[in-house]
């Protein structure tokens, strides 16, 4: 059986998810259709890329995943279904999948053009529905990828930038991601920072505020409430955290602000 997801910014009060689903069903009414998050903020791509990418990896090899967060529907923009070695993605070509292919070890994009698998009458306003679910309802069935579409190489990447190192001691990043706890969601993985770094001594510089301790989980040490710290996440990258608290609301700080990292011990 067919698992496919479901990510959009639609919410679930208006009737857009059960239409995706009918529409995704009516293809294959086997498929196991399972619901990522529908809470994306309207029109938010980048909260959609990382969410998407940080869930989906979770999955079985096979699995479907539908994304759907798309202000540019109806346009020139092209609806795509992406193949990598363990997934399949359906969306538009926006973005949304940026992160997907950072992540990816190989992958293909292809642009879809096979109408006849889409629903008889095409909206212009929800390809969601239209476009989207009967591609992965065919994809469900055991319809090959190639069937739908056409190789493309100048698709969207919307690749966040990795860290820069200005020197031996100073790295520069930035804030990719806030969670509903208002923890900040850097770009730095362990890639570019070790925890024997932080051992060692090392700041991190977020809106004018130094935090310089390092946890390994978010209770660990002190207990004073709003206690800022750094911590590796369970998305592999480092956070900036608040003990019963938000750091981004005690810090000013957003998605998109920059995260200055100053290794002691010169």
């Amino acid at each position: 059986m067919a698992l496919v997801t479901l990510l959009t910014d639609f919410g679930t009060a208006d009737y857009f998810v059960g239409a995706l689903k009918g529409a995704l069903l009516d293809v294959n009414p086997q498929a196991q259709v399972i619901d990522l998050t529908h809470e994306i903020p309207a029109h938010d791509i980048e909260t959609g890329a990382f969410t998407l990418a940080c869930a989906a990896e979770t999955f079985p090899q096979g699995t479907i995943h539908v994304a759907v967060v798309d202000p540019g529907v109806g346009s020139a923009r092209r609806p795509i279904l992406v193949v990598t070695e363990r997934h399949l993605f359906v969306g538009p070509d926006n973005g949304l999948f940026g992160y997907v292919y950072a992540r990816a070890e190989s992958y293909k994009v292809l642009h879809l053009t096979s109408r006849e698998h889409f629903r008889h009458e095409v909206s212009a306003t929800f390809h969601g529905r239209d476009v989207f679910a009967p591609i992965a309802g065919a994809l469900s069935r055991g319809v090959a990828p190639e069937v739908l579409g056409v190789p493309v190489s100048d698709y969207v990447t919307r690749t966040t930038p990795a860290p820069a190192r200005r020197d031996p001691y100073t790295l520069e990043a930035s804030i990719i991601h806030v969670d509903r706890f208002g923890n900040c969601i850097t770009n730095i993985t362990r890639r570019e920072l070790s925890e024997d770094v932080f051992a060692a001594g090392a700041r991190l510089t977020v809106a004018g505020r130094e935090v310089s301790s390092f946890r390994r989980f978010y209770a660990e040490g002190d207990a004073t409430r709003g206690r800022l710290f750094a911590i590796w996440g369970s998305a592999g990258y480092l956070e900036i955290a608040a003990f019963l608290g938000s750091a981004a609301h005690l810090l000013g700080a957003r998605r998109g602000d920059s995260v200055r990292v100053v290794i002691d011990g010169k």
